[in-house]
């Protein structure tokens, strides 16, 4: 009888144990399991180099979403975003892709604007600017053809 007790109570333990841990990986991760609060937004650039899916996008520096997906689209990168439900863009809102410290992760950037139409799930972000590409300055450099 104390030996099933033991085992009952080493085996709810054990079962805490993973639920914590399946927890903490969801959190620290960012995942969302069920679908979340957002709303799809697309982008389009030039070149979306080292911009990965999962970066986050931010305003002012704080993070209101997430890129979800990279394609192509004819010639250009079509970058999705899932962006917070109570964060309001506008059609002259301006996406742009950073980078965090000289070597750093990139991310995307978002100046909202105020002077257009609200942007509605689904819609397109028409002004982008592509995030600087450090290899190619070091080339120019090194080869002499900076201005």
């Amino acid at each position: 009888m104390e030996r099933a007790k033991l085992e009952l109570m080493v085996g709810v333990f054990v079962l805490v144990g993973i639920a914590c841990l399946g927890y903490l990986s969801i959190k620290l991760g960012k995942l969302e399991v069920i679908g979340g609060h957002n709303y799809p937004v697309e982008a389009e650039f030039t070149s979306a180099s080292g911009l990965k899916p999962g970066a986050s996008v931010e305003i002012a520096g704080v993070e209101v979403g997430r890129v979800r997906h990279i394609g192509l689209s004819s010639d250009r990168a079509l970058v999705a975003l899932a962006i917070q439900d109570g964060v309001k863009l506008y059609s002259d809102t301006i996406a742009s892709i950073k980078t965090r410290g000289i070597i750093g992760d990139k991310y995307l950037a978002l100046s909202v604007g105020g002077g257009g139409d609200p942007l509605k799930p689904g819609d397109k972000i028409r002004d982008t600017e592509a995030g600087l590409d450090l290899e190619e300055l070091v080339s120019q450099y090194v080869h002499g053809k900076v201005n």
